[in-house]
């Protein structure tokens, strides 16, 4: 099979996809995808993948909580959708049945899905600090664990995760928020390299500030001069890039590397600026 047999698809005039294809093991996995699941498909970076996806001819079942909106994108993508609250025990084993059913094999799964809060956290409820666990860490890690047997059955596949910025480097205010993105560079890490040479992928975006609904749901605005927000649509574009190169990590926007390094070779130094910045 030629690397270079499949072109890059195009949305708005933006390179979404790369020519190459990424080999792990000895089976290379497809890209661009032919078959994709896509869960928080109904807004924000969710729903900017589903359409960047759609415009490469890929067939989606789009996952989300608001059936209004999931019936938009859907008739958007001409995609297949399901409505559903991934943090309901069992939830995911229907959402991996449904793809089965309607695409046959699942190329790509990308865990868009999330929850955000704000706010001191000696103020939040037990209640709020749970349903971010369950939103943010168990659900996609329940919804990996049903679609991972059959991709490892085939030898190939792909799993994209959104995380946050926040993961790697934690936030004030955002504490619970962070502890969730952490645990999915954990998860990532881990699953990563469980699955090596076994024909899969996992790609793990971190993301800054993004332009999307989440802070108006979480009920606190984002105030800061800056960073400024980046649109949504950028980092689907992105992280869809990263995914068909088999990267670890996509960081967007990259100056986020920066901070990142700071963090992990000069923690005293990162400390400081934190503090200064925010």
């Amino acid at each position: 099979m030629s690397t270079r047999s499949r072109p890059a698809f195009r949305e708005g005039g933006l390179t979404v996809l790369t020519n190459r294809t990424a080999r792990t093991g000895t089976t290379p996995a497809t890209w661009p995808p032919r078959t994709a699941v896509v869960t928080g498909a109904s807004s924000g970076i969710g729903r900017e993948t589903a359409l960047l996806l759609a415009a490469g001819g890929c067939r989606s079942l789009l996952v989300g909580r608001n059936g209004v909106a999931l019936d938009e994108v859907a008739a958007a993508t001409e995609g297949h959708r399901i409505s559903v609250d991934l943090s309901v025990a069992g939830s995911e084993v229907a959402v991996a049945s449904r793809a089965s059913e309607l695409l046959g094999d699942v190329d790509l799964l990308v865990c868009s899905a999330g929850l955000g809060a704000a706010g001191p956290y000696d103020m939040m409820s037990p209640e709020a600090i749970a349903e971010l666990i369950a939103v943010n860490v168990l659900s996609p890690m329940a919804l990996v664990r049903a679609m991972l047997p059959a991709m490892l059955d085939r030898g190939q596949g792909r799993i994209l995760i959104v995380g946050s910025i926040a993961g790697a480097l934690g936030v004030r205010g955002e504490v619970a928020y962070s502890a969730t993105k952490a645990a999915m560079v954990g998860f990532a890490d881990a699953l990563r390299a469980e699955v090596a040479g076994r024909g899969i992928t996992v790609t793990l975006c971190l993301p800054g500030v993004v332009d999307t609904p989440f802070f108006h749901r979480r009920g606190a605005p984002y105030v800061r001069r800056w960073p400024r927000p980046i649109p949504a649509a950028l980092v689907a574009e992105r992280m869809l890039a990263g995914a068909g190169r088999g990267s670890a990590e996509v960081r967007v926007p990259g100056w986020l590397l920066g901070a990142v390094r700071v963090h992990g070779a000069v923690p005293s130094l990162y400390r400081k600026l934190a503090g200064v910045f925010g």
